[in-house]
């Protein structure tokens, strides 16, 4: 299935917020470390840390996207927060003063989805494929409940909001003159997964479809068999610019060394373990010394291992 959206430009903002939720935002906004990258004239990633979860980055420790046309931008994932959005607010007004017209959510982690109302409250419409969709409906309870724990009173504000126009399979925005092109191909990282694709530009804002410079993390919402896959079918756009969903603006070989040869070692390694007789307890101890230089080594390796042993035992 393929939409097809062009959009006019459609007016003000949507007016109303209180002075204490503005008071609130300026506030969120210069807690969260956030660096500004450009990627083409257009096009920018915005990077948050690699590290955990906290109050200091308000749940926006991955790589965003902006999209700045003559007629408005567009942010590929809105932030993991209510005040990580006004984060991320605050940034993109060092780049353009553009209003956000669109925010695309890239799949299914909080980041990618959980600041959606704050840039709905602002008039700005939120795409999502409705695999990811289906997973924030599923997941979010859980997500919000991770978030109290780790960051604390900066969740405040911050409440489930889905998106307003959904896709089965891909979608084509045509905002400025620009074309964007959306497409959902499969589970990667998380079931609804999409990558953004600029034709023009080169650019393809991947989501959590890949990782950089620090290992990138199975989880049972993953499936690392599909997330070859989907990499893949990403790949064959043979992008000149590749924007990770945690990470610094790469290149496809890096994309392909840290992500893709990861996924496939470790499909590799458990699936001999498993011929051996290995049980799940042991998976841990599979050899994955070629990727230790990544950050978060020490606290995901085992974790994958033992993930993509569940994932293929019964294959």
């Amino acid at each position: 299935m393929h939409n097809h959206l062009t959009y006019t430009p459609a007016g003000a903002l949507l007016a109303a917020l209180t002075a204490a939720i503005l008071a609130q935002s300026a506030a969120a906004a210069s807690a969260a470390p956030l660096q500004v990258q450009q990627v083409t004239d257009e096009v920018y990633a915005i990077v948050g840390p690699y590290e955990q979860r906290s109050p200091d980055n308000l749940a926006n420790n991955a790589t965003f996207g902006l999209i700045v046309t003559a007629d408005g931008c567009v942010l590929v994932d809105p932030g993991g927060s209510w005040q990580g959005a006004a984060a991320l607010e605050q940034v993109i007004t060092t780049i353009s003063d553009c209003q956000v017209t669109h925010v695309i959510n890239s799949g299914g982690q909080d980041h990618r989805w959980l600041g959606n109302g704050y840039w709905q409250a602002r008039g700005a419409t939120v795409i999502a494929s409705n695999d990811a969709v289906t997973d924030h409906q599923d997941r979010g309870s859980l997500q919000l409940s991770g978030l109290a724990f780790l960051i604390g009173d900066k969740l405040e504000g911050t409440e489930p909001a889905y998106a307003d126009q959904t896709f089965d399979e891909s979608l084509t925005l045509t905002l400025g003159g620009i074309e964007i092109q959306l497409h959902h191909v499969g589970q990667a990282h998380t079931p609804g997964d999409s990558f953004v694709w600029l034709p023009r530009q080169g650019v393809m804002f991947t989501g959590d479809i890949v990782y950089t410079e620090r290992l990138l993390g199975v989880g049972e919402q993953s499936h690392a068999g599909s997330w070859i896959e989907v990499f893949q079918a990403m790949a064959a756009y043979e992008p000149q610019h590749v924007v990770p969903g945690h990470g610094q603006p790469t290149d496809l070989a890096r994309a392909t060394a840290e992500t893709l040869e990861y996924l496939q070692h470790l499909r590799r390694a458990i699936g001999a373990y498993i011929d051996d007789g290995g049980d799940m307890q042991g998976s841990t101890k599979i050899d994955q010394s070629a990727f230790s230089h990544l950050l978060q080594f020490d606290a995901l390796a085992g974790r994958n291992a033992q993930q993509v042993y569940s994932e293929m035992e019964w294959e």
